[in-house]
Formats: structure tokens, sequence, C-alpha cells
């Protein structure tokens, strides 16, 4: 699987609400606010927190080799 810079929107988190199974991340991008869903096991494994910088990976883009 191969990856490109398009597929790439950074910016900061600006807010995580999380259960005990999944986790909300919004992620203010220049782009504007954008929400990523993701695991909390993945999110506690990254240690994403509030402030962070992050990006958004647009899976509706990735090209599969």
């Amino acid at each position: 699987m191969t990856t490109s810079i398009r597929n790439h929107l950074p910016g900061t988190i600006e807010q995580i609400v999380s259960d005990k199974v999944v986790s909300e991340i919004l992620i203010s991008t220049a782009a504007g606010p954008v929400t990523s869903i993701i695991t909390t096991g993945s999110m506690k494994r990254m240690k994403l927190k509030k402030g962070d910088a992050g990006f958004r990976h647009n899976q509706s883009d990735r090209s599969v080799r």
C-alpha cells in the first residue's frame, strides 16, 4: 500500500471524545474542521491529546499496490 501527501490534511487536535471502544477526534485544519473516528485503543497507543499536531488520512484516496 502506498500513500502520498495529497492524502493528508495536517492540523491540530482540538477535541477528543472517547468511550470504551471508539474515540472521536476533532482536528482543526487549513481546510476547516475535520472529525476522525478511531478505536480508543489506537488513540491511547498513539498517546493523542488535545493540542497535538495531527493529520487526517483520507482512506478513500488510498492507492493499493
